[in-house]
């Protein structure tokens, strides 16, 4: 008997049989005529890019992209203006001209944009920051003004509703450097269905004034100085549900995401995002930059605060998840003003102190005119580490012992605002310096050392919850073998852990810091997978994970196109140095590409520098 072959059929039995297994393996792969098909992975590709050639002054943020008009909008906030890019060619972009916001606001600049249908939407700063700003409209095919509206103070990011018929800014109200002025946080709700008169209505944080205790109680962060919850309340960044009905908000500051109400532009809920614990090994980080190695340890007592930047939504089993990029940020006013130094709270005020000076058995005041917060000073005399907690590194009562150590905890930036043990109403209780509890006392007693951002990214609920948390995951795999950066996939990143990308030759530079600080973050659906791509501001370079399981997210490229980390100025460099400094990113689906594949486009703030991704799928 003639074993089967496709051969041994007949033509018309041939043809039927290789269309059913095609279209088997098309299922397979999860694609159909009306769904592209699913990768089993993907590579990133640089294929193009445009050098502002202007280093470290933010020409290249953040971006967006028209299909129709197959044109890239990138903020230079060096110019105060929007590169406007040809991408008809994505390998040889080309600017064809700036979209200015001087006409509707003079000497204002750019903070962020998004484009939908042929419609570019603009985030405008007052020259004054603490002044109302504007988002304004123009055609992405002839860059002419459509409309503008006023909204609030430091617009700091815009995007569309799915549908296109409504504008979101993020307002996020940052004080004055003295902050003597503090303008409320609020997002502003546009609606743009006519564009050339669009409506504006506000979701402030008015609401839960009087109510600062009951959020400090829940976690939420109201610290800044006599602030109320609405003035201190600073929106960052916004994601919006795939119905356009509800928006998420990053409180970065605040450690806490805001849910919207798009319809009736009222804030429904603040979710205190709460904190990683550090002493578990999962989570395990390098506290300090003078050992110049990748030493990843798990450090109990420490406590990183999420305080993300960027955040996406995505569906998942008929569910909503958030994706944020835990960047981390101090606030940090006043710290140029030689008058805040000398003892005078009115001129700013500065959250961060390293270790070392926040648990001297001496107290605090050899740092004064130095870094020494008057705030801080204003609270006692010197800080304590609890014994109990910080034992394994030397603390007994009264004295920190190693545990401030450079090789150890001393170098870590901390927030000095909390930590500390309070009584029930949140006022410190006061130790000796022996270490004892006593009203008398002249010590902060502080249980726990809060560090600023995850060094990680998070995958949330649509309730604020934490589903996953990639842990010490991206600080571990730098350090790893498996890490290459440069354009050809040839430089250990271990040489570099945690660079700086401002000079070279910085090993460990900003592991006493937020590590690589994930800031920004663009979610991409292909087929039947969603893939995050996460920007790494500090260490530079995009990370792509699978997450189309919420809970088991799955690491797929790193691409970091560096290419000189030891010229001590890149600046000297800079045609050749690569890019630096991830700021914004957005993905093309293949349906809306130029070329036919999906893209991502990546603006590095430091570099100056837009780059063109490809992303090379495999199946």
């Amino acid at each position: 008997m003639q074993p089967f072959t496709l051969a041994s059929l007949r033509a018309p039995s041939r043809l039927f049989i290789t269309t059913l297994l095609a279209s088997a393996a098309l299922v397979a792969c999860g694609g159909s005529d009306d769904e592209p098909r699913t990768p089993v992975s993907l590579k990133l590709e640089k294929i193009g890019s445009f050098e502002t050639g202007i280093f470290g002054k933010s020409a290249a943020e953040i971006p967006a992209f028209d299909a129709a008009s197959r044109r890239a909008f990138v903020v230079n906030a060096q110019a105060g203006a929007v590169d406007v890019l040809d991408l008809s060619n994505p390998t040889q972009p080309k600017r064809l001209g700036q979209i200015s916001s001087a006409q509707v606001l003079p000497g204002s600049s750019i903070n962020s944009i998004a484009v939908h249908s042929g419609l570019v939407a603009v985030a405008i700063q007052a020259a004054v920051k603490t002044d109302p700003g504007r988002m304004a409209l123009y055609r992405a095919s002839d860059l002419q003004l459509v409309s503008q509206v006023t909204v609030g103070a430091l617009p700091d990011m815009v995007t569309f509703t799915p549908d296109g018929r409504t504008v979101l800014v993020a307002n996020e109200g940052e004080p004055s450097d003295d902050y003597q002025i503090d303008p409320e946080g609020s997002v502003s709700i546009i609606d743009v269905g006519t564009p050339q008169t669009p409506v504006v209505k506000t979701a402030g944080f008015a609401a839960f004034n009087g109510q600062e205790a009951a959020l400090r109680a829940k976690g939420v962060r109201i610290y800044g100085p006599g602030a109320t919850a609405a003035k201190d309340i600073e929106p960052e960044y916004i994601a919006v549900a795939a119905d356009g009905k509800t928006a998420w908000v990053t409180l970065q500051e605040n450690n806490a995401l805001a849910r919207i109400d798009i319809a009736s532009a009222t804030v429904k809920d603040i979710a205190p995002l709460g904190y990683k614990d550090h002493g578990l090994a999962a989570n395990a980080l390098d506290t300090s930059d003078t050992d110049l190695a990748a030493n990843l340890r798990a450090w109990p007592g420490v406590r990183g605060l999420y305080l993300p930047d960027s955040v996406a939504s995505y569906q998942a089993g008929g569910k909503t998840y958030l994706v944020t990029a835990n960047e981390g940020d101090a606030r940090a006013w006043g710290e140029g003003n030689s008058a805040y130094w000398a003892g005078d709270a009115s001129k700013g005020f500065v959250e961060e102190f390293r270790v070392k000076h926040l648990i001297n058995s001496k107290g605090w005041s050899g740092r004064s005119g130095d870094d020494l917060a008057p705030q801080l000073k204003a609270l006692a005399a010197g800080g304590l580490l609890n014994p109990a907690v910080f034992g394994y590194c030397g603390a007994v009562a009264g004295n920190p012992g190693k545990c401030r150590d450079d090789d150890q905890l001393g170098r870590l930036n901390v927030s000095w605002t909390q930590g500390y043990r309070t009584d029930a109403s949140g006022a410190p209780l006061k130790f000796n310096a022996a270490g004892v509890q006593d009203a008398a006392g002249d010590r902060l007693m502080y249980d726990a050392l809060y560090a600023y951002g995850g060094r990680s990214f998070s995958i949330w609920g649509d309730d604020g919850k934490l589903v996953w948390d990639s842990g010490a995951e991206i600080e571990k795999f730098i350090a790893s073998d498996a890490c290459q950066a440069g354009a050809q996939r040839n430089i250990p990143c271990k040489t570099f852990f945690n660079s700086n990308h401002e000079e070279g030759g910085t090993l460990d530079n900003r592991s006493d810091n937020k590590g690589p600080e994930p800031e920004g973050v663009a979610v991409g659906r292909i087929g039947a997978k969603t893939f995050a791509f996460i920007g790494l501001e500090r260490m530079g370079g995009v990370l792509v994970y699978d997450i189309t399981s919420p809970t088991a997210p799955v690491r797929v490229d790193y691409l970091n196109t560096r290419n000189d980390w030891t010229t001590k100025s890149p600046a000297a460099v800079l045609a050749q140095v690569g890019d630096l400094g991830p700021e914004g990113l957005v993905f093309i689906p293949a349906s809306d590409s130029p070329n036919g594949k999906p893209l991502l486009l990546v603006g590095y703030e430091v570099s100056g520098s837009t780059a063109v991704i490809q992303l090379n799928l495999a199946y």
